[in-house]
């Protein structure tokens, strides 16, 4: 019966100093990766066959950016087996492939090097060809010459040498032409090969080495196990929010998918692994901050500003050497104050801020296996998806946008919570915009906007605005504005409405403001912002509501109000 022995086991800064009788190497292959929002913690395993007595597994496939210190091992055993330490070191390893990789460059290098010949040889015959061009063109300038004397030469066949210049020429063209366009198309040969070149891995790489120093009392077989972390890699939840609106009798429905998008720059593939997304934050710290004592005081008084000195030149002086420990040369000690040096000045520090996050935890595994390549690229997963149902509600805010918005209020199920990240919000299978969802725990509500609503009509107008004076003895000044409100749904089935506004808020006990007209707001101070204000209900198809409001500010007529 096999006999499990787990291992948890720090790392050692040095090897232990007892003997061993050999070292066993141990492929191993990454069986399951834990990712974090920041690292991520790789789980690789290894099976080997222990003779007994003293021996040192060695690992030498762990990457390079595997955190000291997080390294663990343990794992199951036919037989009794101890591990007396694990030591690492960092090392250059040669990669799997390095014969091939330096065939494949050697090969690369010897066409790079034919390809320059060429590359010369064309520029031969486009040289020769410049040069059959200038002959050309000195030919061309005989007739131009001056008639021999009469009787000495025969007379030239002007017509036969212009036709064999002309012949010439187009025949040195051509061939200066062809060498131009080898020459291209040999530069442009030898940077692509020349790009293979660089892309080629270097024959070796580096990697962390873990040397396991372990004891058998009998022959056994192990598997070994063996945890580490990395810090460049993470995830970031993404959502596809899908709201169907629903009909007069088909009910409103929200679609909740969750999505994770991973990525990694470890050092090594991730193939064919199982894939555990966490949320929790290694890196965040295990510990809330601790508070020193704050003391409050009495600003201390500055020291008076030092004195000019003061100085009488008289003519002749001179300046007298410099005192013991002085600097700067003194008058004669009769004829100066001497200034006291100022305070070093004191640099005001500021205290830093520091984040803790609400401490919750949930793990989501990815069904299957999939694999996550070492270059940065994202890779997307669903991780679940939930149907809701949702409320709908119209908002307008008609001072600023005479328009509607659609709003869904969906309640978080219960399970893990819902992470920050961004959301991809589709009405009734119609991409509308991006949005963001907070940090979310089961059964807290949120409400998310759908894009406008054109079922429903808004309109704005301004009903009354005036100003004038008030008083006999204190006169003040009024500005006086009166607005109508209109909101009409043409939906098939009730939906709440929530219209905002707002009234100027007084910066001055001198300036009051009244708020007037028939409609009173359900709600003032809106999310503590003051002046803002909400009328809330409920409209029925084919329903239209208004709002009739106002405010009147007052203030002492010697003085001007702004509104900002």
């Amino acid at each position: 019966m096999k006999q499990a022995l787990g291992f948890a086991l720090l790392i050692l800064s040095v090897g232990v100093g007892a003997a061993y009788a050999d070292e066993i190497e141990a492929p191993s292959r990454i069986e399951s990766v834990t990712v974090f929002p920041v690292g991520a913690e790789v789980t690789r395993v290894a099976r080997v066959a222990v003779n007994k007595g003293e021996h040192t597994i060695v690992f030498r496939d762990l990457p390079a950016g595997a955190v000291e210190g997080s390294i663990r091992v343990e794992g199951n055993a036919t037989g009794r087996l101890e591990i007396g330490s694990v030591d690492t070191r960092r090392l250059f390893v040669p990669r799997a492939d390095a014969q091939a990789s330096a065939s494949e460059r050697r090969r690369l290098e010897n066409e790079i090097e034919r390809l320059r010949d060429q590359r010369a040889s064309y520029e031969a015959e486009a040289q020769s060809a410049e040069t059959q061009k200038e002959l050309i063109g000195n030919l061309a300038q005989l007739p131009t010459r001056p008639a021999p004397a009469a009787g000495n030469a025969a007379e030239e066949n002007w017509q036969a040498v212009l036709a064999l210049i002309t012949s010439a020429s187009a025949d040195a063209q051509r061939v200066l032409q062809s060498a131009q366009i080898k020459i291209r198309d040999t530069d442009r040969r030898i940077e692509d090969i020349e790009k293979q070149l660089r892309e080629i891995a270097p024959e070796r790489t580096e990697r962390t080495e873990a040397r396991v120093f372990v004891v058998a009392h009998a022959p056994l077989d192990a598997d070994i196990t063996v945890r580490y972390q990395v810090a460049h890699a993470s995830w970031t939840p993404l959502y596809d929010v899908r709201l169907a609106t629903g009909s007069k009798t088909v009910a409103p429905t929200l679609d909740l998918t969750r999505r994770a998008a991973i990525s990694q720059r470890s050092g090594e593939a991730w193939d064919n692994i199982e894939l555990v997304l966490s949320t929790t934050r290694p890196t965040a710290g295990a510990s809330a901050p601790e508070l020193e004592t704050m003391i409050v005081d009495f600003e201390p008084e500055m020291p008076p500003p030092p004195p000019l000195a003061t100085t009488r030149r008289f003519s002749g002086e001179r300046q007298a050497a410099p005192q013991a420990g002085g600097i700067v040369g003194q008058y004669e000690a009769q004829d100066m104050v001497a200034a006291a040096p100022a305070p070093e000045p004191v640099i005001v520090e500021e205290r830093a801020a520091e984040v803790v996050q609400a401490p919750f935890h949930a793990l989501f595994a990815v069904p299957g296996r999939t694999s996550i390549p070492d270059t940065g690229e994202m890779k997307r997963v669903q991780l679940g998806s939930d149907t809701l149902e949702p409320a709908l509600t119209i908002r307008t805010v008609p001072k600023v946008d005479a328009k509607a918005y659609l709003y869904a209020k969906l309640t978080v199920p219960k399970g893990a919570p819902l992470l920050p990240g961004a959301a991809a919000l589709f009405r009734d299978g119609t991409f509308v915009g991006s949005g963001h969802l907070p940090l979310l725990s089961p059964d807290e509500e949120h409400e998310m906007g759908f894009g406008i609503d054109d079922l429903v009509r808004v309109r704005h107008a301004v009903s009354e605005q005036k100003r004038g004076e008030t008083g006999l003895i204190s006169t003040s000044r009024t500005d006086s504005r009166h607005y109508l409100l209109s909101v009409k749904s043409m939906h098939e089935r009730p939906i709440s409405l929530a219209v905002f506004d707002q009234v100027p808020v007084s910066a001055h006990q001198d300036i009051k403001v009244e708020l007037t007209g028939r409609t009173a707001p359900s709600r003032q101070d809106v999310d503590d912002k003051r002046g803002v204000l909400v009328w809330e209900g409920t409209l029925e198809p084919d329903q239209e509501q208004t709002v009739e409001f106002g405010y009147r500010v007052s203030w002492p007529s010697a003085k001007s109000v702004i509104y900002r």
